[in-house]
């Protein structure tokens, strides 16, 4: 019994040793100071396309833009997007652009906390200092909203934050952003936009009980998303047995009209209203033309 008692005890001493390890573990990396002068209007369009403004307001309850958004219900508790407005106390006034960089490109916060990957910054790691130096600028133009965001809903022991490093250190991957040698500078920008900036994978790629993307099936569509929802295959073989061209798709994603002349349902009709509509003709042609063309290192890996 004493045996038994023994094994238990350093059973546990070891367990909470990992655990403070893991807690002191450090992520991420200080990022180089930033003193690029940022544009507004690149920003708040890199904003839109970046479904900052779509995810931090919770337009039907009537909130002020980026004061916090709608719950996202998951298998994991309910995630609120935190209020980014400039005020000092509930948003980001206190912080300074390389809290701001941190945040975006590595999912950290200023305290060296990691973020839940219900935020996209998985998709956001190739972000020049230029786009983030644009963003910083355009945030600073947002009004302050001196209320706190809803508290996340999350349950032991998805609540304890130190358990994202394991995650990240299986699951964070470098987005696939980099022009291609070869391929057209619309196809390069396509492919920028729906792997960084737009994320689609975050949607249209079915993930594992963790909560991981299924690389394997990239855009292969996904049947759980959060909220009941579902997201069909967009790889490249399927949108053109469904008869999508460059045109149709660029237009759908304009407008959330199908070729058939039926309408995007679920998730998409929010992507539509708050992003794509927003983005440039040339822009949504880029997505388009990259995502039917296919991209074969992609595939790949």
């Amino acid at each position: 019994m004493r045996r038994f008692v023994k094994i238990i005890l350093s059973g546990g001493a070891l367990g909470a040793v990992i655990v403070g390890a893991l807690m002191a573990w450090p992520i991420g990396r200080v990022p180089d100071p930033i003193t690029l002068t940022g544009d507004v209007g690149r920003g708040a369009y890199l904003a839109r396309v970046s479904g900052c403004i779509a995810c931090h307001t919770d337009v039907e309850a009537g909130g002020a833009p980026l004061a916090g958004g709608a719950g996202l219900a998951t298998d994991f508790g309910t995630f609120y997007p935190p209020n980014l407005t400039t005020d000092p106390e509930h948003g980001i006034g206190n912080w300074v652009v390389e809290d701001f960089a941190a945040a975006i490109r590595q999912g950290i916060s200023p305290e060296g906390a990691p973020y839940y990957p219900a935020f996209s910054y998985p998709f956001y790691g190739d972000f020049t200092d230029q786009d983030i130096a644009d963003l910083w600028a355009a945030f600073q133009t947002v009004a302050p909203v001196a209320e706190p965001a809803h508290a996340n809903e999350v349950a032991f022991p998805f609540d304890q934050r130190w358990g994202l490093k394991l995650w990240r250190a299986a699951f964070l991957y470098d987005p696939p952003t980099e022009p291609v040698t070869g391929k057209s500078d619309q196809w390069n920008r396509g492919r920028e936009l729906v792997n960084g900036a737009g994320h689609c994978a975050a949607c249209h790629t079915p993930r594992n009980l963790a909560g991981g993307r299924d690389l394997a099936s990239r855009f292969a569509g996904n049947l759980a998303l959060p909220g009941g929802s579902s997201a069909p295959s967009i790889q490249a073989d399927d949108l053109l047995a469904d008869d999508w061209t460059v045109a149709n798709l660029a237009y759908a994603l304009r407008t959330g009209i199908t070729p058939s002349g039926d309408a995007f349902g679920g998730s998409m009709v929010e992507v539509v209203q708050m992003n794509t509509k927003f983005l440039t003709p040339q822009d949504l042609e880029a997505m388009a033309t990259y995502l039917l063309e296919g991209d074969a290192l992609i595939a790949a890996q």
